[in-house]
């Protein structure tokens, strides 16, 4: 199943150069200057893209719009598709149990096979939320550029990978001619000192920094996060990271490649194998800022000390440690914020000044592109102690990334210690992080989800979404409240 492609890019006939590291250059400079066809003037240039990434909502309209057009797809082994967004996570589903994204499952299939691009379908070894399935396969490689039709597309350049989302329409371009116009953005690092405390997660790392700067702190920008917090991160780790990068508002999310990376990437189906994998790390070593380098803008954040995160309101950056209460008006920088506050508060049915610890809740998700791998389940199981058991009024969820950790999971016996706390075990999808599916909670109720997006509505109308890491959920599964889960 090795894809054909180079696994770092080079110069050819359609675009992409060779990497040639001048002094002082930055890890994002150098993965653009690398793809650059063409200089089109204030900023803009024309990429050469080396993946496209296909979901059944925006890769089904790409296809149609192909077809509209009477466009071939220009290199189909470097296109992949699987159906994520529309599909039902209930156990032994097929494409059709969710009546609503039936065509849309059906489009991609049928779009995709036509066109020779390899689509991974329901209950196949590659199937699965397309964020966690293109890392996991080996499709994503340092020093690729990767798009999708999918905000979340950033959470690939935890393996060193200038990934980013685009519109159905910028990804049809791209699938007929391997290229893409964009705006160069600024750059900026976010330093993590320190490491992480017992029971703290990574998860808990991008909240914090999105609390503290703000929702549009990366607007504009390309982020590089690294820092001694980072470095000890495992790659599973600092995708998380990467996945809220766009929460921060920025396109791009960056961690260097390291080790860690390339023992990650060795024997996956589509990286490269043999002496080429060798010739590839051996490339991919250079893949790091230059000493001395200078990003547009540097923020340093101490997590030595962090505690347990979580979102009160509907935005993430409307968020607080585990111990911290919904914030008064006076706390407000500015009357814009204070305003925001007010209907957050409201929409969310929280008192200003109250604790959130011991809120009850009614539901909780553990799943999504943000925390639905292998290493999430295993944190997430390590809290469940026999006899354990999610409290009798909360419904609990645990939808799996992909059908590679589905898998992965029986073989290791977590789904059934889910299932025995009390536990749904799902089939993998993107379920409760968005509305899209039928998988919504009730108006009203309160969700610890271990997603990305707190938004009004995202997982269902009036329902009132807490963001939280795999190990706060299980916690406050088990309590039926908020919980805290250094006191499992």
């Amino acid at each position: 199943m090795e894809c054909h492609a180079h696994p770092f890019p080079r110069r050819t006939a359609g675009g992409g150069q060779d990497i040639v590291s001048t002094p002082a250059t930055t890890l994002f400079d150098k993965l653009w200057q690398a793809h650059v066809i063409e200089e089109l003037g204030d900023g803009w240039a024309l990429l050469h893209i080396d993946r496209q990434l296909l979901h059944d909502m925006s890769g089904s309209r790409s296809l149609g719009q192909l077809e509209e057009r009477q466009l071939p797809v220009a290199r189909p082994e470097l296109a992949f598709a699987t159906p994520d967004h529309m599909v039902s996570t209930a156990p032994g589903r097929t494409g059709t149990t969710f009546a609503g994204g039936a065509q849309l499952w059906s489009r991609l299939k049928d779009g995709s096979r036509s066109r020779g691009i390899r689509f991974f379908d329901l209950g196949q070894p590659g199937h699965g939320i397309v964020h966690v399935m293109g890392p996991e396969m080996g499709i994503v490689l340092p020093g690729t550029t990767v798009i999708c039709g999918d905000s979340h597309t950033c959470t690939d350049g935890a393996l060193g990978a200038m990934a980013f989302g685009v519109g159905s329409s910028e990804l049809m371009h791209a699938l007929a001619t391997q290229t893409l116009m964009q705006r160069k953005p600024r750059s900026m690092r976010i330093r993590f000192e320190g490491l992480l405390p017992d029971r703290v997660a990574a998860k808990d790392v991008i909240l914090h920094a999105i609390s503290r700067l703000g929702a549009a702190a990366g607007t504009g920008h390309a982020v590089e996060y690294a820092g001694p917090a980072i470095e000890a991160m495992s790659v599973e780790e600092r995708m998380t990271v990467c996945n809220l990068s766009i929460e921060m508002g920025a396109k791009v999310g960056l961690v260097a490649p390291d080790d860690k990376v390339f023992d990650y990437l060795a024997g996956r189906p589509f990286a490269p194998r043999g002496a080429l994998f060798d010739q590839a790390v051996a490339h991919w070593r250079g893949l790091r800022s230059d000493p001395g380098a200078a990003f547009d803008r540097e923020e340093n954040i101490d997590i030595s000390a962090l505690e347990p995160q979580l979102t009160w309101g509907t935005s993430p950056e409307q968020g607080t440690g585990i111990a911290g209460w919904v914030p008064l008006d006076n706390d407000a920088p500015d009357e814009a914020r204070r305003d925001a506050w007010r209907e957050a508060r409201q929409y969310m049915g929280l008192a200003a000044g109250s604790a959130l610890r011991g809120q009850r809740i009614d539901r909780v998700f553990i799943g999504s592109c943000t925390n639905s791998r292998i290493s999430d389940l295993r944190a997430a199981t390590d809290l469940l102690r026999p006899g354990l058991r999610v409290a009798p009024h909360v419904t609990a969820w645990v939808v799996p990334g992909s059908e590679n950790v589905r898998r992965q999971a029986e073989r290791e016996g977590l789904h059934q210690r889910f299932i025995e706390a009390g536990f749904d075990w799902r089939e993998p999808g993107c379920s409760m992080c968005v509305a899209a599916n039928g998988e919504i909670a009730e108006p009203g109720e309160r969700v610890v989800s271990t997603s990305n997006r707190n938004f009004v509505g995202r997982q269902g109308k009036g329902v009132r979404t807490h963001l939280a890491s795999p190990a706060t959920a299980v916690a406050s599964a088990l309590a039926g409240a908020i919980a805290d889960p250094r006191e499992l």
